[in-house]
Order: C-alpha cells, then structure tokens, then sequence
C-alpha cells in the first residue's frame, strides 16, 4: 500500500467530515516537520512521513499495525514510559518527555516525546504522539559544555594573572592573581582596584592610559607598579581589551605577569654594561666568552624546544606521529573531505604475534623490531598519508583522497612490504600485520567512529586467519549480539544457581601459612559455557544486576567461611571484591554489618578489595562509606594497586588496610628492572605507611623470592595455589600443614 492508498483509506474511516477539512487534517500531517503518530490499543493506526523517516521506514504504510513497543531501547523503556505518561495524559494534559529511542536497523537515538489522549473520556480511543528528533541538539550540547569546562580549566590553571573589571572594580580574578599579591581566595572579589596602587596618581595614570585604547576597541599592554598585600611591591607586564568592543561599560578582562625578576635582571644587567664599559680593554676575552655562552644557552633552550614540541607529537620510540598530532591531522582531513566531497580511509594495524618476540627475545628486540616496522611502513604512504602510533604494536594510517580501491591498493602494498624478514641483531623474524579499514563517510562521520570501525574490520581480520585485511562493514556489528545474549542471560543465571565461587589462597611470605582466601565469581552457562568475568561483569554494572549478584558472592562467601570454621579448618578471612556501582550504592556499610550478622562472623575476617577509581567521582562520600566500614572493623584493600590515577590520594586519605599489587608488575620481575622497581618502591611506601602488600599473580619462586626479599607480606597466585571449590581446600590444607599452622610430616 502506497502513501497516496493510505491517505484515500484515513479519510475514508471518518464518517460525515467534509472532505476539504479531511484533506486539510491529511496536509498537515504529510508536510508536519515533526513525526506524528496514532496509537491505539498499542499499535500504530496511522502515522505521517516523517514518523515513518524517523525510525528508517520507506513509508507511513509500513508501519501501520506495528507495535509501539518496537520504537523502545526494550520493554522496560516502554513500560516505564507508559507508567510516567499514563497519569499525565489521564487527566487531559499533554505529557512530554526526552527519551532516547530506536530506529528500526537498531540505531539510537534522542527524541522530544509529547502525547495525549485522543479523548479523555474514552482512554480506549488511544492517544496521539508528536517525536522530533533531538541528537542535533544533544551532539550541540555535549560541544558547548566540552568549551565551557576548556574555558574554566584555563582560567583556573593560567600560569599568569587573570582580572575582570567593570567600573575600576574587580568583578573576578583567579587564584594565580590572588596568590601573586598575597591575597586568599574570594578577599579581592568586589574589591576597587586603588587597592593594589601605592598612590592614587599611580592609580590614575594607569586609566588615563588604558581607557582610550579600551573605547577605541583595540588591545592595551603596558607595565605598572602592584602593590601587594604585605606592602611590598610587584613590577607587572599587563595586557587588556573589552570584553565587548564599542561597549567599554561592560568591562574588560586584564592578564598580568610578574615581570619583577626579568627587571631587577635588566637593571643588573644594565649596570653590569656600565662596569664592563670601564674594563673594556682588559676584559675584552672574558666579555667574548660570556657572549659566546649566551648564544650556545640560546641554541639550547632552542634544542630544547624543538624537542619538546617533537616529544608531544611524535613517538619517542619509532618517530611516527602519535595520537596528539594524529588527531589534529585527522581533524583537517575530515574538514577537507566534507567540503571537497573526496574519499578518506583509515585502516586500523596491529602485528600478529607481536607478544612472542617480547615475551622469547626481550622488550629490547621489540623495539628495535617495533622501529624497523615503521620504517616500511612510512616507505609504502604517501607523502600527505600519516602513520601514526597508537602504542605498543597498533598503529593507524590515514589516507586522504582514498576510496576503497586506493585503501586496498595501501594494504597490499603493506602485506608485501612485511613479507621480507626483520634482521634485528643476530635475529631474522618475520612479522605480519591483520589490518581494518574503514571509510569516510560511510563507516564513521568522525574519526573516533572510523576509528573504532576500523578496529572491528582489524579483529575480524584477525579471526579470519591474520596475516590480511578486511574492510568494515555493517554486519560486523553483529558482534554486538553477544552482549546482548549475554545481557539477557545474565538476568536469569543467579536465579537458574549458574553462578559458583572459587576461593585462591592468600599465603604469608614470611611463614607459609594461609591468611586468607579471595572469593572469585564464575559463570558457567549451559549453552555459552564458561564466561569471562572481565566479559559479564562490565554487563552486569551497565544493568545494574551487579547489585544482586554482589550480594549473593558476599553472602556466599561468608556462609562457606562459616561452614570451614565450624569445621576447624584453618581460614582466618575471605577477601571479596567490590565493584564501584555496589561501593557507592546508599546504605552499604549497613548491609554488609547485616551479612556479617547473618554469617555470625566478626567483621575483622572480611576483607573488601576496592579498585582506584571508586573514590574519583566523589571522593567525599567515598572518604564516608571508607570511615564507616572501618569502624565496623572490615578491611580494606586496594586491588590491580598502580594501574589507576589516584594511588597517593587513597593511600593518604583513606583507611586503607592492605595493596595488592598489580600482577601486570609481578609478571616481568624477571626480566624488567623498571618493574622490580616500581614493585620495590610499592612495598617501601607501604611500609612506610603502616599497609600491608600482596603480590598477584605469582607463578614462579624466583617472583615469589623476589617479593619476599624485598618485604611484601602476602603472596597469590598459581605458584601457591589456584582457584579451587570451597569444597576442595580443606584438601588443599591437609596436603599444605604449613599452610594450616601444622608442621609438615616428616
């Protein structure tokens, strides 16, 4: 049924409308710039064109008797919006809301829902709905307050004064203004700015010279005497302009620069000449020296420029422009593309097998393999191409003027050039790369879509064999199907008993007994079999169902510590993690003190392992949640410790009782001094601070001796033990008396 059909058919179904009203209601609907929609008894009754557009229909016919259900994230949605708009619509009144919706190949997006009831009396009527679409709108909204936060981090960290002034009275200023007089914060809010002159001549002089040049619209530098608030005085560079040029009633913004030093310099350089003038026969060489040092100080700092904007945007390592420089080409090469309507192509490269040769030959064949890569590969681009280096073997190439042909032509020309061997010393390896490519437009209208296109089409090279290349396409995104499945399997698996723990001993390095065990969670479904938790316990945060199997592990893991207890077996704790969605959840600290009594165990045998980022967000409320499980005696221990970005602040802050230090450092003890040394520098800081240390992920007694030489209290990880059942480790502790606090039997 065409729309021209449908349209016959609407003005059909009302009896005793004139016809020209009909076709005025059927006009209004088809040219309406928003999608209008019928609904009756949960399904569409009609709708106009651009509803139909809206959720990637060819027409309104299409969707005529489709389920209003379909246009939600999912059932949920749906019934949440019904119960938020039922009550509103009930009483007459328009409801409206901003919900994000879905189009009918899956994609979402944000839309201003506004429905009411066709009749209120007779609700059965069904109701009618207007959608715009807003992602315009939302994506507008994300850049201005992305420019708003850029433009209050500059004016809080400027390294040089900042000052508003409206009137000759300070309106605002930033803490380096304050701090560069003296003042602490918000004292010189409000405040005239004679405060800071040592006399009112100095004060007016400084407007006489600036407020022309103000109301002219032009810019004033100058330089003035500044008063600090201990008296001294301050000799300050200054520069201003109004904030609306024509308009010097509304102010002006002023920066200003301690230039003190640089004078008291000039001036003692100044009478330095003079001396030197007296002397200048007899010192004739010296001055020459000095001149001659000056300049090669100059050539320096200049070196050390240079090298600095070299260090920003490019790769220490290989040379290749990094992510920085990366992002500003890509930037111009999309900005190119959309106004010259040319091709782009990026194609995402990562090395196969590249973990072997540092794991076999050492991080410094890496490298040096890792240089001679990017040799090759900036010999096959072109000169306006860019290689870029993502970091450890991935690197991004981005083709401007591309298409698809060229894109291929690049990838075969890389697989060729990777065919001859690297001889890296007195190695000859051989190294090929899987590679993604995607395409501008149509795979991305930014680079970080490209980007993450171009990363899927890579791994599907990958799964296809390696040693390739693959183009993106839409079917890759089925890989998403999986999270879904999982998701929706996740929502049963506690109640279908799929989940189990498995308990890792925790041994004292000084005596080999057991300190205690950490409890981890494992999914075995019937049909997917055994899933990661790396895999469904981001899932379980994102749906929130981390709640409920949170404290399902704790119950768990308390009633089985329980039970070896009773037992007389040798356990003094279980350590259970703590994700950050359950950390920051209200009343926590009450429910754990309520499991703990429900276990009849003290609080001092939980330990509760907590990650780095749980306290970034609100560090106050975290600092709260710390104290009050600390008061019930609980501990507390950070996990994957030195691979976050607020260690020090946690270990100051907080009640921290334990750090488990990253086994990511104890892998390479062997073979990376820079990771004895952090893990050296772990345990000494902990020392310092009273904390105890356990080292993950120990496989080998040479990780094991190292950590105890260097004083790490605890010790985990396959060489002491792996994960077992809890049934299984009294087993484990008959087989280990020293273990269990027995002596081993002779």
């Amino acid at each position: 049924m065409n729309d021209s059909l449908s349209s016959s058919v609407l003005l059909s179904e009302i009896d005793g409308a004139p016809h020209r009203t009909l076709q005025e209601l059927q006009a209004l609907l088809d040219n309406a710039g928003a999608g209008i929609v019928f609904i009756r008894e949960r399904q569409v009754v009609r709708c106009n064109a651009r509803f139909a557009q809206l959720f990637g229909y060819g027409s309104a016919a299409e969707l005529i008797g489709q389920r209003s259900e379909s246009f939600s994230l999912g059932r949920t949605a749906y019934r949440d919006l019904g119960r938020a708009a039922f009550p509103v619509i009930a009483e007459g009144k328009p409801y409206t809301t901003e919900r994000e919706m879905r189009r009918r190949d899956g994609r979402r997006f944000w839309a201003r829902l506004t429905g009411s009831l066709i009749n209120t009396a007779e609700p059965l009527d069904g109701a009618v709905w207007v959608i715009d679409d807003l992602d315009a709108q939302k994506t507008a909204q994300k850049q201005l307050e992305a420019a708003l936060w850029e433009k209050q981090t500059l004016f809080d960290h400027a390294m040089v004064g900042i000052v508003y002034l409206v009137d000759r009275q300070m309106t605002r200023c930033n803490s380096f203004f304050e701090s560069m007089l003296g003042y602490g914060p918000g004292e010189l809010t409000g405040c005239s700015t004679r405060l800071w002159y040592a006399s009112d001549a100095e004060w007016d002089d400084i407007s006489q010279r600036s407020q022309p040049v103000l109301q002219r619209g032009d810019s004033f530098a100058g330089e003035v005497s500044i008063c600090r608030k201990d008296g001294s005085q301050i000799v300050c560079e200054v520069r201003s302009r109004a904030l609306h040029p024509g308009k010097p009633e509304q102010g002006s913004l002023w920066t200003v620069m301690d230039v003190t030093e640089r004078r008291n310099a000039q001036a003692a350089v100044a009478q330095a000449q003079v001396r030197l003038a007296r002397l200048v026969q007899e010192r004739t060489r010296q001055l020459s020296e000095t001149v001659d040092s000056l300049h090669r100080e100059m050539e320096e700092r200049q070196v050390d420029r240079d090298r600095i904007h070299w260090l920003a945007h490019y790769d220490a390592l290989t040379g290749l422009p990094n992510r920085t420089l990366l992002a500003e080409r890509s930037r111009d090469a999309i900005a190119a593309a959309q106004q010259g309507g040319t091709p782009l192509a990026v194609v995402f490269l990562d090395l196969d097998h590249f973990k072997h040769v540092n794991d076999s030959l050492g991080h410094r064949v890496g490298d040096a393999l890792l240089v001679a890569i990017a040799e090759r590969l900036r010999a096959v681009v072109r000169d306006k191409d860019t290689v870029c280096r993502l970091g450890g073997d991935e690197f991004i190439l981005l083709l401007p003027g591309a298409n698809a042909h060229g894109a291929e032509r690049v990838a075969g020309k890389l697989l060729e050039a990777s065919k001859p061997p690297y001889q890296i010393g007195h190695h000859e390896l051989t190294m090929a790369p899987s590679m993604g490519i995607a395409m501008f437009p149509g795979d991305g209208a930014d680079f970080d879509t490209l980007t993450q296109s171009a990363d899927v089409a890579m791994y599907r090279a990958k799964q296809g064999g390696r040693n390739t290349y693959r183009f993106f396409t839409p079917e890759m995104q089925a890989q998403s199907a999986r999270a879904l499945t999982l998701e929706n399997a996740l929502r049963r698996a506690l109640e279908r008993e799929q989940f189990t723990l498995h308990y890792q001993p925790q041994v004292c390095l000084a005596s080999g007994r057991l300190r205690g065990v950490e409890a981890l969670l494992r999914w075995q479904h019937p049909e997917l079999g055994a899933i990661s938790p790396a895999e469904f316990i981001p899932l379980a945060e994102d749906s929130g169902q981390i709640l409920a199997i949170g404290d399902w592990v704790l119950r768990t893991a308390l009633a089985q510590l329980n039970t070896w207890q009773r037992a007389s077996h040798a356990v003094p704790g279980v350590a259970v993690n703590l994700s950050a969605v359950q950390f920051r959840q209200p009343g926590m600290p009450e429910r754990i003190r309520q499991m703990l009594a429900e276990a009849k165990l003290p609080a001092q045998v939980l330990e509760l392992e907590l990650t780095e980022g749980v306290a970034l967000d609100d560090p106050q409320a975290a600092s709260a949640t710390m104290d009050q499980l600390n008061a019930l005696g609980v501990r507390l221990a950070i996990d994957d410790f030195g691979t976050g970005y607020s260690s020090l602040s946690l270990l100051k802050r907080f009640p921290i009782h334990k750090l488990k230090i990253d086994q990511s450092f104890v892998r390479d003890l062997g073979e990376d001094a820079s990771d004895r040394a952090l893990v050296s520098a772990i345990v000494r800081m902990a020392q310092a601070l009273g904390i105890e240390t356990t080292g993950e992920g120990v496989e080998t007694p040479q990780q094991l001796a190292f950590l105890l030489e260097q004083g790490c209290t605890e010790a985990q990880g396959y060489f002491c033990a792996r994960p077992m059942p809890g049934d299984a480790l009294p087993g484990w502790l008959h087989a280990h008396p020293q273990a269990a606090g027995k002596a081993p039997v002779a």
